[in-house]
């Protein structure tokens, strides 16, 4: 591509933000105190020079192990300027891959949260002990650690410095969680974060008005609402942490219009006890996605909070704007289209494709696959993993779908999480989605466990609301009546909760673990 017609940077993107706004509050912090948008770009100025002042090369690899702070913001920006890669690490995350992660994406420079830094200091011995190229361990806020960059970037020249990224440079690399074997790092260049933010400003339904809760982590699914947000004039809060309490208190205190929130989280606003105690009629907008919601619950959440709801489908592949459900769509008169995940929005190709990649008919399911500047460059170091998963110069979601006469999506399984019974499939969802029509049922999780004569047996762990009662024998008996003995669980536990991987999606790899006792079929 020539340099004639090489799009912008993310840095550049940013400053647009930043020049265009300049006198308007972009980031409330905890303690109540504002930062405008020539104060936010002024202190990532500072960061950058502290950053660049450690020696970091471009396109070296930076990682950051932090929750949602205003600091760490100011460090992934800072990144995006200086042509550094960055990687995130959650907090939450297992020091086995977090090591990995450091080695694989070759990090030179980690950035801890010193409320993490005993985790960070465990990745510092480990570096040491492995050899890895690991150069620089920094803190947010004082710790042993190393560098404080809060207090190193506070005496740092707040001028305008020169951006140092390149359109065709690395911008991320995002690793995979929820597989088998090591996670895998997924290369992103400037142009998927570009093509996102503008299919983001596009294809959403954001309020005039835009005060947006960050409730989920700016290191994966957060972070992605930042820069859109301020592209609109918006102003961002952080939440560090999500409880509902917490939540319900920042929209009301905040007036937040807008936030973003992965099903589990709904379904914990829902069963809070305490929900109709706050003020919440300034919210005007809910995004929700990250993995599926039961429609049932979905139905609830429309009666409860209004026709405020749209659904992203993405994946870290092809990060949130593969698909779209629009407010309008959430129609209870159609209940039915509450199962689907909107429409491709525009700029990408959504084929559903057969085993010898052709496209399947209308109802039929297929996987569903991508062609998009939206999709990622590849796995970093895996040629083999990314050539499988490019198969036919398409992006293989490993989703299985299908699509109606309207253009509607529905997703009806991780082809993964397809149970395959006496050479029948069932899908988990439509299971799940049968369960969360009982009364009782918070949320619910179907597996298959190892069966000698069907293969396959359907396994469903379910979770009741609060001071609801129900059976195991009467929840298997409510879905045979509406589904047939296909799809009924030949077992159904009930469980106090179910475990859910630090983004917040159910834990199915933690899950089958329980009952495929290390064989082959330990897909995540």
């Amino acid at each position: 591509m020539s340099a004639l017609h090489a799009s912008a940077t993310v840095a550049e993107t940013y400053r647009t933000a930043f020049e265009q706004f300049p006198d308007r509050v972009a980031l409330v912090l905890p303690d109540g105190s504002q930062w405008s948008y020539a104060e936010l770009q002024q202190r990532v100025q500072r960061m950058a020079r502290s950053l660049q002042a450690l020696g970091l090369r471009h396109q070296e690899g930076l990682a950051i192990l932090t929750g949602n702070r205003a600091e760490a913001l100011l460090v992934l920006i800072a990144c995006a300027w200086l042509g550094l890669r960055q990687t995130s690490l959650h907090p939450l995350g297992a020091l086995d891959d977090q090591a990995f992660v450091l080695q694989d994406a070759g990090i030179a420079a980690l950035v801890v949260d010193a409320r993490y830094a005993e985790r960070g200091q465990a990745l510092k011995d480990r570096a040491q002990q492995q050899g890895l190229p690991l150069r620089h361990v920094l803190s947010l806020g004082p710790s042993d650690l190393g560098q404080d960059l809060i207090a190193a970037s506070a005496g740092q020249d707040g001028g305008l410095l020169s951006i140092n990224s390149q359109p065709k440079d690395i911008y991320r690399v995002t690793y995979t969680g929820g597989t088998t074997g090591r996670p895998k790092g997924v290369v992103h260049r400037h142009r998927t974060t570009l093509t996102m933010t503008l299919q983001q400003l596009a294809g959403w339904e954001w309020p005039e008005e835009l005060r947006f809760l960050v409730a989920t982590p700016i290191s994966h699914a957060g972070g992605a609402m930042v820069l859109p947000t301020l592209l609109r004039g918006g102003t961002l809060v952080l939440l560090d942490g999500y409880q509902p309490e917490r939540f319900l208190q920042a929209v009301q205190e905040h007036r937040i219009t807008a936030s973003f929130l992965v099903p589990t989280q709904i379904y914990g606003l829902l069963d809070y006890a305490g929900l109709e105690r706050f003020d919440l009629s300034s919210l005007r907008y809910v995004l929700y996605g990250a993995s599926p919601m039961a429609p049932a619950r979905l139905a609830e959440a429309v009666r409860r909070f209004g026709p405020i709801f749209g659904q992203l489908y993405g994946q870290a592949e092809a990060p949130m704007t593969i698909a779209y459900l629009r407010k309008d769509a959430h129609d209870l008169a159609h209940p039915e289209r509450l199962q689907s995940c909107g429409k491709p929005l525009p700029g990408n190709q959504v084929r559903l494709l057969d085993a010898q990649q052709r496209e399947v008919a209308v109802g039929e399911v297929g996987e569903l696959c991508v062609r998009s500047p939206l999709v990622m460059e590849g796995y970093l170091n895996r040629p083999d993993a990314t050539q499988e998963t490019f198969a036919g110069d398409w992006l293989h979601t490993g989703d299985m779908a299908r699509r109606d006469a309207e253009g509607y999506l529905y997703l009806v399984d991780r082809a993964k999480d397809m149970v395959i019974t006496g050479g029948f499939n069932v899908y988990s969802s439509e299971v799940e989605a049968c369960l969360a029509l009982h009364p009782a049922v918070a949320q619910s999780a179907v597996i298959g466990r190892p069966d000698p004569k069907w293969g396959e047996a359907v396994v469903a762990l379910v979770v009741l609301k609060p001071a609801a009662h129900a059976t195991a024998e009467e929840l298997m008996a409510f879905v045979h009546e509406r589904k047939g003995a296909l799809h009924t669980p030949k077992e159904l536990w009930l469980e106090p909760d179910l475990p859910v991987t630090p983004l917040g999606k159910i834990d199915k790899k933690a899950l089958r673990a329980r009952f495929w006792d290390g064989q082959a079929r330990q897909v995540g």
